[in-house]
């Protein structure tokens, strides 16, 4: 058989062979069969040059040579026209209808706790207050030693507090902060005179839970230090808090309290959002009509001294608020534990 009619009818095989490819997967095989390195009839054919008749050798190398040319350049062409019918079924399979009424996204809300978190803090910011942030991993100094609760006091008990498991010179001195008057602490050494800074975060008690009490609760420290602060003061920026947040139609009362680092202490505590004050039966305020929501007093002499300026000079008063119960007494939620259930039916609420 002369070389040009055998090229011919090896072009004619392969051409057909290529095109009844229908996918990738055949394309691929059709290129490992004709054009591939190791064993591919093309390949074969350009090795058995050294075999012909050394007169035949240059016309059948040519030939070959562009024969594999020829398919390279068919091989590519297919490949091309396998992605635009993909294209093409694709566009014809999964049009998109734009007549059709669109999907109305799923819209969130901020969680009830954080939403009165930022009313809270907009509500002091509002009296002057600035906002100042701490460490939620704290050293027991700060949390119990520099504002006044010695080694033998039962807050620092394993049952209250949640010590990170890492010794310190032979103790366990870093914890998960029960409290946010650690930063009183904090500002007073960072900061002079006029002081009037509010402290929002999350806390951690190793307790038990109940409908008003949860081992996780967020909590906002303020504090005021300047010359001449007093208790009216501090009852003032309460007040106009109260009726800030909750209106004018709640009962507020103030009842003496001990605070190792306030002297003296007071709580502020609601009427009940369930029984109104009357305390019947009551499991949210436990039958005593009101709620407390926060702890406050005058700053002990001792932490000012503490913090290098002069308590005969400077005075001041110090908060702290749990926002959950702040929640709970404006929605009417029966239940802290609710909050970090992650239900949607009571999230959804708010």
């Amino acid at each position: 058989m002369q070389v040009g009619a055998r090229f011919d009818e090896l072009r004619e095989q392969a051409l057909a062979e290529l095109a009844a490819c229908a996918d990738e997967r055949a394309l691929e095989a059709w290129r490992a069969a004709w054009l591939g390195r190791q064993d591919g009839r093309i390949t074969l054919l350009l090795r058995s040059v050294k075999d012909q008749p050394p007169d035949e050798r240059p016309a059948f190398g040519k030939a070959a040579n562009a024969l594999r040319a020829e398919l390279e350049d068919a091989l590519e062409a297919k490949r091309q026209e396998l992605k635009e019918r993909a294209l093409r079924e694709l566009a014809t399979l999964r049009a998109l209808d734009v007549t059709l009424p669109g999907r109305r996204p799923t819209r969130g809300t901020l969680h009830p706790v954080t939403q009165t978190l930022r009313d809270c803090i907009r509500a002091f910011e509002a009296m002057g207050f600035r906002v100042f942030e701490g460490p939620e991993v704290e050293w027991a100094y700060y949390n119990f030693d520099a504002v006044r609760i010695p080694e033998d006091h039962p807050a620092r008990d394993m049952w209250d507090t949640l010590w990170v498991d890492a010794l310190v010179d032979g103790e366990r001195k870093m914890l998960l902060r029960t409290h946010t008057s650690p930063n009183q602490i904090r500002v007073l050494e960072r900061h002079a005179p006029p002081i009037r800074v509010i402290v929002p975060g999350k806390c951690y008690r190793q307790e038990a839970t109940d409908a008003t009490h949860e081992w996780m609760l967020t909590q906002i420290e303020g504090l005021a230090v300047d010359e001449g602060v007093r208790m009216s003061d501090l009852k003032g920026v309460l007040y106009d808090f109260a009726r800030r947040v909750f209106g004018h139609d709640r009962r507020i009362i103030f009842h003496h309290s001990y605070f190792p680092f306030v002297e003296p202490g007071v709580e502020m505590a609601i009427d009940c959002f369930r029984c109104r004050g009357s305390g019947a039966e009551c499991p949210t305020c436990h039958g005593s009509g009101w709620i407390e929501i926060l702890g406050a007093g005058m700053v002990h002499p001792e932490i000012i001294a503490n913090a290098g300026l002069d308590p005969s000079r400077y005075t001041g008063f110090a908060f702290g608020l749990g926002i959950e119960r702040v929640a709970m007494l404006r929605w009417g939620i029966e239940d802290i534990r609710h909050f970090y259930q992650n239900d949607l039916r009571f999230l959804r609420q708010f």
